[in-house]
């Protein structure tokens, strides 16, 4: 997938994602929920960026500043269900 090298393919096959279809399904923001659920802090708001630009088939770097808010207000407010807090 775009923006994700192997190590974030790696960590999202754990939480069953293994294609861009897979992760078009659930979205960035629960996907990155759900990485952060597994592996905690070592997950960063970078992926959340990098899945995001991957479903726009976009480089991450070309998100804007906005929409990189807008995401992490989703993701953070995601997180309070799993009483997992952002960095």
């Amino acid at each position: 997938m775009r923006n994700l090298g192997p190590k974030s393919e790696a960590w999202l096959a754990e939480i069953d994602i293994h294609t861009l279809d897979d992760l078009r399904a659930i979205g960035a923001v629960e996907a990155y929920a759900r990485l952060r659920f597994r592996f905690g802090d070592i997950i960063t708001r970078n992926m959340l960026h990098a899945m995001a630009a991957a479903l726009a088939d976009i480089d991450w770097r070309q998100l804007s500043v906005q929409r990189k808010a807008e995401l992490e207000e989703q993701a953070n407010e995601r997180l309070a269900h799993f009483d997992v807090t952002e960095n």
